[in-house]
């Protein structure tokens, strides 16, 4: 608190003391006017005499008894003790020097004893006053924040246990948030085994493509995090009908109830896949041109929630880099962490298409994004696209397999034009690092270190395992249980213009 602070503090409490010892005094002269031993003429001039010594006297006094220098640390039986130790003392002084003045007529000293148990009796209540609402202010105020603290962090993790899911969630709570998790969890909860048992983690299992479900997560939420959805071009091939269910249909759905809901915070999970192939160095306002299902999804679900925009519903799309490195639901059908295994366990690193670019970020870095998303101010991420990542990790396939084979002693690389795949793209990524501030932690050799390590303790014993594949786990008989609906509105939303609206992303 500041020195002038303080100042006025103690001189309002000086002036509310002297009121009182003041008003004291004329409740001590109250009872001789109405046994008419004192007369008001003569009460008008028996009060002013002992108000001004009052005033006068009584500031120094009680500033000199820790009145107003100690009594924040007085509490207490001690802190009356002093007040009556004060008062005593004051209007014995008082007594004395109206003895010594001997003013006519004499100020009557049952008065002025009555004066001293009524001043004292008003100090202490007025004390006690203070305290009682000082104690309600602060609690009424502790409360209010712990309120809109715990509205604040109350966030619905759709997808939670999924690659990107289970690096962040542990980072959340960290943060102090409250989470929901609204997981199918078609990789088991082993993903995310290590905070199951945290206070802050509520686990709804459900499909996030039935609006009761979404509703019911969704409720007493203040933001969103929709990391859902089918993930990778294999993935996503295997049945373009579910893919767009999910993919698209879902997202939309869960949109609309966040809307519906005045949710605060929407952050959406896109990729940089919707840029394709270019030679460009590409930016959030660059030409879209997307080359496979997946990110022709990511597109019209980019779309549908900007279309959604308005009513205080303004979702942030985080377009995240080609995903590398560990986390608790670890996949092994991405590059990095692919030519890492095979180089480790096979001594070969086969790359396609060794000049094709990637923008790569580790998971955990992916995972850092969406917090950087969910806590920044409202003004910085409005119905805002951004690309994450960093411009130092684009990449040709050709240095990862270079990189990694330098990392590995004894491996052979070899490059081919067979099967290439036809994305290829640079990305430029100054928004989210002049708007958010973020920039990534981890480096590409850190990721692969990461994973040979993985393999070499044993951590991971067979990385051809099938759950460590979207398309692997998806290919099994049971695996693609769907609903064959296609709404309406879909083919609005999947026949998009390649540039998006220069409005939509400033």
């Amino acid at each position: 608190m500041r020195k002038s602070s303080v100042r006025l503090e103690i001189l309002v409490r000086v002036l509310a003391d002297l009121a009182m010892l003041n008003a004291a005094l004329l409740f001590g002269l109250l009872p001789q006017i109405l046994f008419r031993h004192l007369r008001l003429r003569s009460m008008a001039e028996v009060w002013p005499s002992a108000a001004v010594l009052i005033s006068v006297i009584g500031p120094f006094l009680f500033y000199t008894m820790g009145f107003y220098t100690k009594g924040r640390s007085y509490s207490g039986k001690y802190k009356a003790l002093v007040i009556l130790q004060s008062t005593a003392l004051l209007f014995s002084v008082v007594a004395l020097c109206l003895y010594v003045i001997r003013l006519q007529p004499a100020f009557p000293r049952s008065s002025l004893l009555l004066a001293l148990v009524i001043g004292s009796v008003l100090l202490l209540a007025a004390r006690l006053w203070a305290k009682l609402w000082k104690y309600l202010v602060i609690r009424e105020n502790q409360l209010l924040r712990a309120s809109v603290e715990r509205d604040r962090q109350s966030v619905l993790l759709i997808g939670g246990a999924g690659y990107i899911g289970s690096a962040l969630l542990p980072k959340l709570l960290d943060r102090g948030y409250h989470v929901r998790v609204l997981d199918c969890f078609l990789y088991g909860e082993e993903t995310i085994q290590s905070v199951m048992q945290h206070p802050n983690l509520e686990i709804h299992r459900g499909d996030f493509r039935n609006v009761d479900t979404v509703v019911a997560a969704m409720r007493e939420m203040k933001s969103v995090i929709h990391l859902g959805g089918l993930v990778g071009d294999p993935a996503c091939a295997l049945d373009e009908e579910l893919t767009i269910q999910i993919n698209l249909i879902a997202t939309r759905m869960i949109a609309q109830v966040a809307k519906g809901n005045r949710i605060s915070r929407f952050v959406f999970a896109s990729s940089c896949s919707v840029y394709g192939a270019s030679d460009q160095v590409l930016n959030e306002r660059s030409a879209l041109n997307p080359v496979s299902l997946y990110a022709r999804s990511k597109i019209a679900s980019e779309n549908v929630l900007l279309d959604l925009c308005g009513d205080g519903f303004e979702p942030v799309i985080l377009r995240f880099g080609t995903i590398y490195g560990l986390s608790g639901r670890t996949r092994f059908d991405l590059v990095v962490n692919l030519l890492a295994a095979k180089a480790l366990v096979e001594k070969v690193i086969t790359v396609y298409g060794k000049d094709q670019w990637r923008p790569f970020l580790h998971v955990h870095d992916a995972g850092r994004a969406v917090v950087s998303a969910l806590d920044a101010r409202r003004e910085s991420v409005s119905a805002l696209v951004f690309n994450v990542g960093c411009d130092e990790q684009n990449r040709t396939l050709g240095q990862v397999g270079e990189l990694i084979q330098a990392m590995v002693p004894g491996s052979v690389l070899r490059c081919t034009e067979d099967n290439v795949d036809r994305r290829n793209y640079r990305v430029e990524f100054r928004r989210i690092r002049e708007v958010l501030g973020f920039e990534p932690v981890w480096k590409i050799e850190a990721g692969v270190q990461q994973v040979l390590d993985a393999i070499a303790s044993g951590k991971v014993t067979n990385y051809q395992d099938p759950k460590y594949s979207n398309v692997k786990s998806l290919s099994a008989p049971d695996a693609r249980e769907h609903l064959p609906v296609m709404e309406d509105w879909v083919p609005r939303f999947m026949e998009f213009p390649t540039q998006a609206p220069a409005t939509a992303y400033d």
